[in-house]
């Protein structure tokens, strides 16, 4: 029942009010996808495994992450370093594996609080408002030469995150603010209908996702002005992410006294930012140009020019093969480029990703030799589920008398178009048919060095793909492709000597 406007309501108390949002998190499920990607990603940034490709993978399980990432690495924000970037492997050598953090806990977080938002028109102009923040921070912050501004679109985003929360997950909350403060000045209102402040729930809200210290201190509003002694990194964010906080009400509605609020913001913001007010200006104006084409109901937006621009996606999606070549070509080209400046797990994992986007796979895998366990073991591996097969990807490296250990004593590419082929059946191993069967096609690429394999690349394709075959010059690609892995592996070899015989 809603209280009538005389009856009198209790002041709710903070811990009430935090309980009461992680039980309502929970029911609808935890932001699953939210919370297991932020961990993958975390875990990246620190370092705690083999972080290049850790981050690789993760981004590679999402294909919006996966274009974003790519479009970040080939802006002009990074046009310094005077060369295309074709794959994420080679992105994250590039920008760093801050950078891209950064960039995949931002397009995390919108998209899983998107799929948890209920049918609430509040939810959605919350959420596209965080968005359309996290644009003119990133514009901002690439003006200043900010060392990452990815970040500062995290923690632009992170700043509306409070109003987020309540709006998706207790509505009934915000009802009662609107009710008492008015619409658009909510905030007013959160001690007495929340106990606490939409600030102080945010930051909670990321504490209790553990993310990092800064993006938390980087959610505090800071008043314009003149910078003060001790004006530090998190200072700076946090003025970003107020200022772009407040851009993005005033861009909403796409009116003349929202173009005069952005105006008086830039001015006022210009000193603690260190950003001339036009360099700014014309910051939010790029910003805001781009949400006209990225958002969807903010009326800034305009739906009819997307129409536009969606034609032709049938014609694109017929030259899905062709594009897929250029991927092979371009993964071969970046591979090249980075020559002896990476090192032979640096150049797996470019092959890896190379072939797997090239080829459209559903799932593949790099396995090493590993000579003292005398096993193939899968090391690397991209596709749905692919991380929970690794560990039973793994067999002897005794020769046995089917497909794998063929390819590997052929030293040449093989590709079997059809593996449910009952008169195929025998040379099919054991470990593959308890945990790849399902694919109905699949490509290995053996990797020889001395005339002894070390390893090779796994690719398949399941149902979803009705007809696969190889033209020549994928062959041709694919044989690149390892030739520059076993060049790599190659120099390591020759390398180890001559480090150990240095006094």
């Amino acid at each position: 029942m809603t209280p009538s406007s005389t009856e009198r309501v209790p002041a709710a108390t903070p811990d009430a009010t935090l309980s009461l949002l992680w039980e309502r998190i929970r029911r609808q499920g935890d932001m699953p996808g939210f919370t297991r990607a932020i961990n993958a990603i975390l875990a990246s940034m620190r370092g705690e495994d083999e972080h290049e490709f850790s981050m690789t993978q993760t981004v590679l399980s999402d294909p919006v992450l996966t274009q974003k990432v790519l479009r970040l690495a080939n802006s002009g924000m990074y046009s310094a370093f005077g060369q295309r970037i074709n794959t994420v492997s080679k992105a994250v050598l590039v920008l760093g594996t801050e950078a891209i953090g950064h960039l995949a806990l931002g397009l995390k977080l919108i998209e899983e609080l998107s799929k948890n938002t209920p049918d609430s028109a509040h939810a959605h102009v919350e959420m596209e408002k965080a968005v359309l923040a996290g644009m003119v921070a990133q514009q901002v912050a690439a003006r200043a030469a900010a060392r990452d501004p990815e970040e500062a679109v995290v923690c632009s985003i992170l700043h509306s995150l409070g109003r987020m929360m309540v709006t998706f997950y207790m509505p009934e909350r915000w009802s009662r603010m609107q009710a008492q403060a008015g619409a658009g000045a909510e905030g007013a209102a959160a001690q007495q209908v929340l106990g606490l402040s939409l600030e102080a729930l945010g930051r909670a809200t990321a504490e209790h996702w553990g993310l990092p210290r800064n993006l938390v201190a980087g959610m505090r509003t800071l008043e314009p002005g003149e910078r003060q002694d001790g004006f530090e990194h998190d200072d700076w964010l946090a003025a970003l992410g107020t200022m772009s906080t407040r851009c993005a009400n005033s861009l909403w509605n796409d009116d003349e006294a929202g173009a005069l609020e952005v105006a008086a913001l830039a001015q006022a913001f210009a000193p603690m930012l260190g950003v001339a007010p036009d360099l700014m200006m014309a910051a939010i104006d790029t910003a805001k140009a781009t949400a006209a084409a990225d958002l969807t109901i903010a009326p800034l937006a305009r739906p009819q020019e997307k129409q536009a621009q969606a034609e032709g996606q049938w014609a694109l999606r017929a030259r899905q093969r062709e594009a897929g070549n250029r991927i092979l070509m371009s993964g071969v080209a970046d591979m090249r480029d980075a020559g002896v400046a990476v090192n032979p797990g640096q150049m797996m994992s470019m092959a890896l990703e190379t072939v797997y986007q090239g080829l459209s796979f559903t799932r593949a895998f790099a396995f090493l030799r590993n000579r003292r366990e005398g096993k193939y073991l899968a090391r690397m591996g991209f596709g749905e589920g692919a991380r929970a097969m690794m560990p039973n990807l793994a067999f002897g490296d005794a020769y046995e008398a089917d497909v794998f250990h063929a390819a590997l004593a052929s030293d040449r590419v093989i590709f079997i178009e059809n593996a449910r082929d009952p008169n195929f059946a025998a040379k099919l191993p054991g470990w593959w048919c308890g945990t790849l069967s399902q694919a109905r096609c699949f490509v290995v690429i053996p990797m020889c060095m001395n005339g002894q394999p070390v390893g090779f690349i796994y690719g398949d394709w399941d149902d979803s793909f009705p007809s696969v075959h190889l033209s020549q010059a994928e062959f041709s690609l694919l044989n690149d492709v390892r030739a520059l892995v076993v060049g790599a592996l190659e120099r390591r070899a020759q390398a180890e000597p001559a480090a150990a015989a240095k006094p």
